[in-house]
């Protein structure tokens, strides 16, 4: 679509709960100029999420937001189960007649919308679903002979900052004089990155191959690196699968924990999170069933804590765990690159000997 000017539409949910436009104004490439969410119109991107670091102003609605000169509209929120709100139809449809590109990291496929598709082709706009993956083929296990360790992202809960996390680091990497290839695995990655699949909408079957291809595609790029973006979480009652598909499809070297460290139960459910030693433990083990991998780092996610409890939580993780634990976001990632690099080495999976 080339270089986009992004309307992002997050109605009412923009400072709690539009992760998906938190990361496209924090990472992209692209440019914010204005955000839907009549709650705080009147603001600005600055003054309400001050981490995002843009002075995109928040308007009030689609037609306001067309006075900025954007080129596309960014459904900015994944509301679960990935269904577009009914009410934001009309939104939609102002910026489509407007000419404005649509791209959606939805499960509902907006290019698939009859409505959506006429506005568009009258008005020769375009529509991206991020979320819809291309034919990919079963794993094959080429993913073994990869060149660049492969870093893994898993967690605690499914929203606490594993995408994050990996490009903070890829971006400490580079940084320190190495190339990291930052690996997207959802939509919001994709978004960032220009590329990627979003496994979770990929079939069962095929799911670790998707994993495998997306592993393959970075390491063609010859990076020292390659930190896979994790989703879900492996006792997350809804999305375990994804999380197992990517720890078996990625053939990871090695994994980093992220964590919201006072998570008592997975979002939605009344499922215990689990301690650090239990997440090690299982991960580790499952990954020793096919090819060994340790966990080497703790990422922490601690947004709403004051300086005093994140320090304080951050020691508790060295403590509970030995291993190097930081905030990524809140005190920078240089130190927990530093202290996980020497751990990315390249393993081997286990091979059976057939008798002769």
């Amino acid at each position: 679509m080339g270089k986009r000017r992004y309307l992002i539409l997050a109605p009412d949910h923009f400072v709690n709960d539009a992760k998906t436009a938190h990361g496209v104004i924090r990472y992209g490439k692209d440019e914010t100029v204005a955000v839907v969410d009549r709650s705080c119109a009147g603001s600005s991107v600055q003054k309400v999420l001050p981490h995002l670091r843009s002075d995109a102003p928040i308007v009030a609605s689609v037609s306001e937001g067309l006075r900025y000169h954007p080129n596309t509209l960014l459904i900015g929120t994944a509301p679960q189960g990935g269904k577009l709100p009914a009410q934001w139809r009309r939104d939609v449809l102002t910026a489509l007649e407007a000419g404005l590109d649509l791209v959606s990291g939805l499960h509902d496929m907006l290019a698939e919308d009859a409505e959506f598709v006429r506005a568009a082709h009258a008005h020769g706009a375009r529509i991206w679903d991020v979320r819809k993956p291309p034919l990919v083929p079963l794993f094959s296990g080429a993913v073994y002979a990869v060149r660049a360790p492969v870093l893994l992202a898993v967690g605690n809960d499914c929203n606490v900052g594993k995408m994050t996390v990996m490009i903070e680091l890829a971006n400490a990497a580079a940084a320190a004089g190495t190339t990291a290839e930052f690996v997207p695995t959802g939509q919001t990655g994709i978004m960032i990155a220009g590329w990627g699949i979003a496994v979770d909408r990929v079939i069962s079957d095929f799911t670790t191959g998707a994993c495998e291809r997306l592993v393959l595609q970075a390491d063609a790029r010859h990076p020292r690196y390659v930190l896979v973006e994790g989703q879900g979480s492996i006792n997350h009652p809804a999305y375990a699968p994804v999380t197992l598909a990517l720890l078996f499809g990625c053939a990871p070297d090695a994994l980093i924990l992220v964590a919201a460290p006072r998570r008592k139960h997975i979002e939605a459910f009344e499922t215990p999170t689990l301690s650090y030693m239990e997440l090690i433990e299982i991960h580790e083990t499952l990954c020793a069933t096919v090819k060994p991998a340790k966990v080497v780092g703790i990422a922490l996610n601690t947004n709403g804590l004051s300086e005093t409890q994140a320090h304080d939580e951050i020691e508790r993780a060295r403590s509970e765990t030995g291993l190097p634990a930081d905030d990524v976001v809140r005190l920078g990632a240089t130190d927990l690159w530093h202290a996980i690099q020497p751990q990315l080495i390249k393993r081997e999976p286990l091979r059976s000997c057939v008798p002769a």
